[in-house]
C-alpha cells in the first residue's frame, strides 16, 4: 500500500514542478527575458552605429561628426566630435580597443565619404580615405582583424567600388573582385551592418535597391565573391539592410522597405549553408525595415536582437522561429553585443540602451 502524501509535501512538489518547468523552458530557448537600462551617452546628437570590444569597452557614433565611448560598460560615456567632420554623419564604427577605433562618414558630396582612425582614444583622428568617385556611397565597413577590413559602397555604373585594407592604414579598390551589380543595386547605411565578417576570411554583404535582394559572399578575404539571391522583397528603398553570422555557416539578414506606404514589409531570413540559400523566418513584430541586428552570444547561440528605428525592436531565442517584442523600445538604429550580459542599442535623441540577457 502506498503511503499517504501530506498536503505540505504536495504543495512543495507542485512548486518544484513549476520551477523545473520554467528551467526546462529557459534551457530550451537558451535565454530569459532581457533587462533594459538607459544610459547617458554624453552627447546631444542622434546615434547610428555601435561596436563593442568587450563588456567594458564600447564605441558609438552618429550625427554632426559625433562619437562616444565608454570603458566601464556604459556607466559613463565620453563624447567628442571629429575635427573637420562636424557636418557629416558617422554611419559606422569599428572598435578595436579603448584606444583604437575606425569611423565611416557619409554626407551630401562625394568627398564626404571618409574613413577615420584614432589610436589615442579619440583625442585625435587621421583621415585614411577620402572618396573622389562621383555617385559612390559608402554604407558600411567590417574587419577580420584590427588591421584587415573591407568597406562597401552602392554600385556605380554596374560596379561596386569597394575597398580593402590589409594594414589598417591604406585602403585599396577591389571593385574588380566583386560580381557585377544589378541595375540600382546598393546597400543601406542604416546602422553600419550591411557587411559582416567572420573568422579570418569570411564576409557577407547584404544588398537591395534592385529587382532582387542579394548577399555577396567571400571565403578568401575579399579575393573572390559570389552573389546569392535572398527572399527579402527588393526595390528602390527596399531590400536587405543588415546581416550577421554566428559562424561560417549560420547567419541572418533583416530588412524591409523605407517607403511608409509599405509598413509591413519588415522581414528576416536565415541561412545555414554560409549564405548560399536563405529561408524567411516567421514574421518579426516590427514595422518598416530592420535597420540593425546582432547575435547575442557566440557560435552556438541562436539569440538575435533586431531594431527597426521607429518600427520598434524585438528579439528571438531561435533565429526567428519565435519572436518577442521589446516593449516601449523605439527609435533605435543600431545594436551590438559583447556577450549575453553586455549589449547596447543606440538611436535617435542621443539614446543608448544597455540590454542584458
Amino acid at each position: 500500500m502506498a503511503a499517504a502524501i501530506s498536503k505540505p509535501t504536495i504543495i512543495a512538489l507542485v512548486i518544484a514542478l513549476i520551477i523545473t518547468g520554467t528551467a526546462i523552458a529557459q534551457q530550451h530557448t537558451g535565454v530569459a527575458e532581457p533587462t533594459l537600462t538607459l544610459q547617458n551617452s554624453g552627447t546631444a546628437n542622434g546615434l547610428i552605429a555601435v561596436s563593442a570590444v568587450d563588456a567594458r569597452v564600447v564605441w558609438a557614433c552618429g550625427k554632426n561628426g559625433t562619437f562616444t565611448t565608454t570603458t566601464d560598460g556604459g556607466e559613463t560615456w565620453k563624447a567628442g566630435v571629429v575635427a573637420g567632420a562636424e557636418s557629416l554623419q558617422f554611419r559606422d564604427v569599428h572598435a578595436v580597443s579603448e584606444k583604437v577605433a575606425y569611423l565611416l562618414s557619409v554626407g551630401d558630396h562625394p568627398g564626404d565619404f571618409r574613413i577615420y582612425k584614432t589610436t589615442d582614444g579619440g583625442a585625435s583622428w587621421t583621415m585614411q580615405f577620402h572618396n573622389e568617385k562621383a555617385k559612390a556611397f559608402y554604407d558600411c565597413f567590417a574587419f577580420w582583424t584590427p588591421t584587415r577590413g573591407i568597406a562597401h559602397s552602392d554600385s556605380v555604373a554596374g560596379v561596386f567600388p569597394d575597398l580593402r585594407t590589409t594594414n589598417g592604414t591604406t585602403w585599396r579598390d577591389i571593385s574588380d573582385k566583386l560580381p557585377a551589380a544589378l541595375p540600382g543595386e546598393g546597400s543601406f547605411a542604416s546602422s553600419g551592418t550591411c557587411v559582416a565578417t567572420q573568422g579570418q576570411q569570411n564576409a557577407w554583404i547584404a544588398t537591395g535597391g534592385a529587382s532582387v535582394s542579394r548577399v555577396l559572399v567571400t571565403r578568401n578575404g575579399g579575393e573572390r565573391w559570389t552573389a546569392y539571391q535572398t527572399p527579402l522583397k527588393s526595390s528602390q528603398g527596399a531590400g536587405a539592410f543588415t546581416v550577421a553570422f554566428r559562424d561560417a555557416r549560420n547567419g541572418i539578414i533583416g530588412g524591409g522597405n523605407l517607403d511608409p506606404k509599405h509598413p509591413n514589409d519588415a522581414a528576416a531570413a536565415t541561412s545555414h549553408d554560409g549564405g548560399k540559400t536563405w529561408a524567411l523566418t516567421n514574421k518579426p513584430p516590427v514595422t518598416g525595415a530592420i535597420y540593425g541586428l546582432s547575435y547575442v552570444g557566440g557560435a552556438h547561440s541562436r539569440v538575435v536582437v533586431i531594431t527597426a528605428n521607429d518600427g520598434g525592436a524585438a528579439w528571438t531565442p531561435d533565429e526567428g522561429v519565435t519572436w518577442s517584442k521589446l516593449s516601449a523600445v523605439s527609435g533605435y538604429w543600431g545594436v551590438a553585443f559583447a556577450g549575453p550580459e553586455a549589449g547596447w542599442l543606440v538611436g535617435n535623441d542621443r539614446r543608448i540602451l544597455k540590454i542584458r540577457f
